[in-house]
């Protein structure tokens, strides 16, 4: 089974760049996407089941903001859309398909950044509130089950180029990093990547500024937190960086596990 996070900055844009296309050739089983930045209405059939695959998809509230989906070849058993808090289910930041027969949950999760002003930091804080208990809940069910998505925190050094300058900033910053660590330590979670390639950066985000992407100045903000049954079963992951969709490069995971 493979499994492919990208937060695409834009549905639209992406498709533009070939990411209708690299859906199929990814040979996916299932895609979680983070930043439609469109209203359900805005999605043209393509977008909405990609290649016959099943769409199920969160969006904003606001005009060209957030949103998320998951694409999957099989039909899921159960849908959930939005995580049954208000303030954040307006902003269309998660959405969790199911597939009973192999117990397996999929979720696609675009956490709040707060690197624009001190008030949306604070959002962010309080989705960390909220959050964790949601996550020590998902872990009990004992289902196979993967978190995709941006969650806008790097949690260790290696996850930035620029980790000296960063300490201070949304993203980085302590209270942030010890969140993300509570959700592998003692929650249970774990950080495949980082637990597949304890030594490699694996950037996942480059910003716009400078020549950040070609000088490969990135953050590792995009993961695919995995239940331990099912992070067992995970063989290999990369990067995908052949094409650039957004400001965000797809995480990519094989599982030794049949959909």
């Amino acid at each position: 089974m493979r499994i492919i996070s990208a937060n695409v900055n834009g549905i639209r844009s992406a498709y533009k760049k070939n990411f209708h296309d690299y859906i199929l050739q990814s040979g996916a089983d299932i895609v979680c996407v983070q930043e439609l930045k469109a209203q359900e209405s805005d999605l043209s059939a393509e977008m909405q089941n990609p290649h016959g695959m099943h769409g199920v998809w969160h969006c904003a509230e606001k005009r060209g903001y957030s949103g998320v989906a998951i694409y999957s070849k099989r039909t899921p058993d159960r849908v959930q859309i939005g995580m049954g808090v208000a303030e954040f289910d307006r902003e269309g930041r998660f959405v969790r398909a199911d597939f009973d027969d192999v117990n397996l949950t999929v979720i696609s999760l675009y956490l709040p950044s707060g690197s624009s002003a001190e008030e949306r930091q604070q959002a962010k804080f309080r989705f960390l509130d909220v959050f964790y208990p949601m996550l020590a809940a998902l872990h009990a069910e004992g289902r196979n089950t993967v978190v995709c998505g941006d969650w806008n925190i790097a949690h260790q050094n290696i996850d930035l180029k620029n980790w000296k300058g960063n300490l201070k900033n949304s993203g980085f910053l302590p209270e942030e990093r010890e969140w993300i660590g509570n959700v592998i330590a003692k929650l249970g979670w774990v950080d495949i990547w980082r637990t597949l390639y304890p030594n490699q950066a694996g950037y996942t985000w480059w910003s716009n500024r400078g020549q950040a992407y070609a000088k490969d100045v990135g953050w590792r903000i995009d993961y695919q937190m995995v239940t331990p049954n099912l992070a067992q079963k995970a063989t290999a992951a990369h990067v995908y960086k052949d094409e650039k969709f957004s400001d965000h490069a797809p995480l990519v995971v094989d599982y030794d596990f049949v959909l």
